[in-house]
């Protein structure tokens, strides 16, 4: 098994003509606290890939249960490799969130309007991959008017973002547990123009809250797929 891609928290292996993510124990954050919304590595928390890989399996066969459409094949969460069809992203890297209730960056740049903690109905917004700018928001025209989505992408991406949230702030929900925002990625599938949801879904990249307490990644997946 080669790998062709190192990233921040997985690396691209491929065998043959399979393609495959190795998930690692590294996770954004900075100054040794995480934080999904950062876009640096911050800390290294033994047994954070294996727990990201086993909620990505527990979520991805439930979106495929639902028909929503992924890269995702299979996973072994042993040996923490997840088996995906090869996609493009689009432009060099888009992240999209769903927020339920305000908190990180959208309090930091919103906070003279906006009060932590409240409603956001499902509020999704597009963010650049780009580390040097601090992965700048981008609106639909911007996205076109550069050659990053095509029309009529925006929509199909957003309105596929609130429908996988929204499964899983109802898992969420009926455990006691309250969704704050996720971060999502998309892409083509490679050789055609079918979207699909592409990377993790994991406590890495979502905000959870059982009350007032925040349940960070770990403890969460835990809650979610057990040890």
């Amino acid at each position: 098994m080669k790998t062709i891609y190192e990233g921040k928290t997985k690396d691209i292996r491929k065998d043959g003509d399979k393609t495959y993510f190795f998930f690692k124990d590294d996770v954004t954050g900075k100054d040794g606290v995480f934080d999904p919304g950062e876009n640096q590595v911050g800390l290294s928390i033994e047994g954070s890939g294996r727990a990201c890989i086993a909620m990505s399996k527990y979520y991805f066969e439930k979106f495929n249960d639902e028909n929503i459409p992924t890269h995702y094949v299979a996973a072994d969460v042993d040996e923490r490799l997840m088996e995906i069809k090869p996609a493009t992203v689009f432009g060099k890297g888009l992240e999209v969130i769903c927020r339920y209730k305000s908190t990180g960056s959208f309090m930091r740049r919103y906070g003279l309007y906006a009060e932590e903690g409240q409603d956001l109905n499902g509020y999704v917004e597009f963010t650049l991959k780009d580390d040097a700018r601090q992965d700048p928001l981008i609106n639909e025209d911007a996205l076109v008017l550069l050659g990053i989505l095509k029309e009529g992408e925006y929509d199909t991406i957003k309105e596929l973002t609130r429908s996988i949230s929204k499964v899983i702030a109802d898992d969420l929900a009926e455990r006691g547990l309250t969704l704050y925002d996720i971060k999502l990625e998309f892409g083509r599938l490679e050789g055609s123009d079918d979207i699909v949801l592409i990377d993790e879904v994991s406590g890495g990249n979502m905000r959870v809250y059982k009350g007032d307490e925040y349940i960070e990644p770990l403890r969460l997946s835990k809650m979610i797929v057990g040890e």
